[in-house]
């Protein structure tokens, strides 16, 4: 029997498991949708499924540089002890590795890494491991040279936040203290020409009312919001923040004082924008206690 995508999505669906272990399951069972289920979860691909609704917001994100190109992957697990695992780290490491190569997340999970595709990979280690993990998110610069960071490394490579910073010009030390004021600062982008002009936008209401406020002539006013529009876009653009290793200077200033230009910068930290579900233990454990 024809095995089609449709049916190769219909098992994902109902069962978590990955792309290629999907085929194969159908594939052993001539296109038995229930059997293929009963194939996935005897060899435990299935198990995945009841773990995918459970929020992955723990976890690493891992960085690699390959000359003037450079990677940050976010691999989310359910809890930080599974973070500190061997196999978890090294899985963290070969994802990144393999990303360098990748344009895009889902360019990512097809990649094969020893013959066997990243998803798949995943698929393995959630039943495996036994909890639900997410390959949340990557990040990608390119320049003459690229500097990384880690903070809070859990391992060479790895940690809670990874940063990267594409400079143009040769690094003389100053890329990895730009990436360290990144980790730190969290700049929202590098100049204002990058920022989302629906923040800048936002920010401009805000201050107008402010001023407004205060009675003074519209000129005046006029003058007060270019002088905190000023200010605000000092605080979050990293060419215009104060350099946390020599706050006299900005980072645009320090850049060039060392012979680089900054073409770029990502920061990936763990978890950030996901919602964590806030667990009450005691009730939990009254729970189970009645049951």
């Amino acid at each position: 029997m024809a095995i089609t995508a449709a049916m190769v999505k219909e098992l994902r669906d109902s069962t978590g498991a990955g792309m290629m272990d999907a085929k194969k399951a159908l594939t052993e069972t001539d296109g038995d949708m229930e059997a293929a289920v009963d194939w996935l979860r005897t060899k435990g691909l299935a198990k995945a499924a009841k773990k995918s609704g459970r929020t992955a917001a723990e976890g690493l994100v891992g960085v690699a540089v390959d000359g003037g190109r450079g990677v940050a992957v976010e691999l989310n697990s359910e809890t930080d002890f599974v973070a500190k695992n061997e196999d978890f780290q090294k899985m963290v490491a070969s994802f990144a590795k393999a990303a360098v190569d990748a344009d895009d997340i889902d360019a990512l999970k097809a990649m094969e890494i020893d013959g066997k595709p990243v998803e798949e990979i995943l698929t393995e280690a959630i039943a495996r491991i036994g909890e639900n993990l997410t390959l949340r998110r990557m990040a990608k610069v390119e320049g003459d040279v690229v500097a990384s960071y880690v903070h809070n490394a859990a391992a060479p490579g790895m940690g809670q936040i990874g940063v990267l910073v594409a400079l143009k010009g040769e690094d003389n030390g100053i890329g990895r203290q730009i990436a360290m004021h990144v980790a730190a600062a969290n700049p929202a982008s590098l100049s204002e020409a990058d920022l989302d002009p629906a923040m800048l936008e936002r920010e401009r209401t805000v201050l107008t009312e402010q001023a407004r406020e205060s009675g003074k002539p519209e000129q005046v006013i006029e003058k007060m919001i270019v002088g905190r529009m000023k200010k605000f876009l000092s605080e979050v653009t990293l060419l215009g923040q104060s350099f946390v290793v020599d706050p006299d200077k900005t980072v645009a200033e320090a850049a060039r004082d060392a012979g680089v230009e900054i073409v770029g910068f990502k920061r990936l930290a763990v978890g950030e924008g996901i919602e964590k579900k806030a667990e009450d233990f005691a009730a939990e454990v009254a729970k189970v206690a009645k049951s």
